[in-house]
């Protein structure tokens, strides 16, 4: 099971790649992925939609 991320609205969204540099969340859970070491969540105050960061 990969990584799974629950806004403050209460959505569940789960973390996907392509090529193993895009990240991206989406509402399916098939093929999601873990949290690669060194990045974070951050979640979008206006939207409530989840986006990956590097760590500062």
């Amino acid at each position: 099971m990969g990584y799974e991320h629950t806004n403050s609205r209460g959505v569940k969204y789960y973390l996907h790649t392509r090529g193993g540099k895009l990240f991206f969340f989406s509402k399916n859970s098939a093929d999601s992925v873990d949290l690669p070491e060194g990045l974070m969540v951050v979640e979008n105050e206006r939207t409530g939609l989840p986006m990956v960061k590097r760590k500062a």
